[in-house]
């Protein structure tokens, strides 16, 4: 009985009991949080993009805008995606590459769309013009490229997504 008395007595070895317990929670704490704060910034990127494509389309010219059809011309629809993907109007990145290199890797052309609207004019910018006002929604869901959720989850069920409009001032 005395020696089973010592051993519940002796302290030698709880620290490492205590690590052992309590490090499994500390990583997934450590870890959400860089998946987080990696998923926030990338989040931001796209919404950064998005908004430079919508105010690139306002920049256009008029002829680019057929508000009879509600369209955009397939030249200022690719330079839309490319500004909103890579920030330059060809595509050509050269911060991260070169060619056709996104800000956010797997984000391709696909995960942008822009949409032209011309609503009546109320008054304002589009007053004098032909009575309609056009404007550019661009959208983008671009898969979530993962730090460590890959294993776990599947992240392409995460989507990161952003939508800008802006009204067509044709400068």
């Amino acid at each position: 009985m005395g020696a089973f008395r010592k051993f519940l007595a002796n302290s030698s070895g709880s620290a490492g009991a205590e690590l052992a317990l309590i490090l499994p929670f500390v990583l997934i704490l450590i870890l959400g949080t860089l998946e987080g704060g990696h998923y926030m910034y990338l989040e931001h990127k796209v919404a950064k993009g998005v908004r430079d494509g919508a105010r690139y389309a306002a920049r256009l010219a008029f002829s680019n805008y057929d508000c009879a059809s509600n369209t955009i011309s397939s030249a200022a629809l690719t330079q839309i995606r490319n500004i909103t993907r890579t920030g330059f109007p060809d595509g050509d990145n050269p911060v991260f590459g070169g060619t056709d290199n996104p800000v956010i890797s797997g984000w391709t052309s696909g995960n942008v769309t822009a949409a032209l609207n011309c609503a009546t004019a109320q008054g304002g910018l589009y007053a004098a013009t032909s009575g309609n006002a056009p404007r550019v929604r661009v959208n983008a869901s671009v898969p979530y490229p993962a730090l460590f959720i890959g294993s776990t989850i599947d992240p392409s069920t995460i989507r990161l997504r952003a939508v800008a409009e802006s009204a067509v001032m044709g400068i």
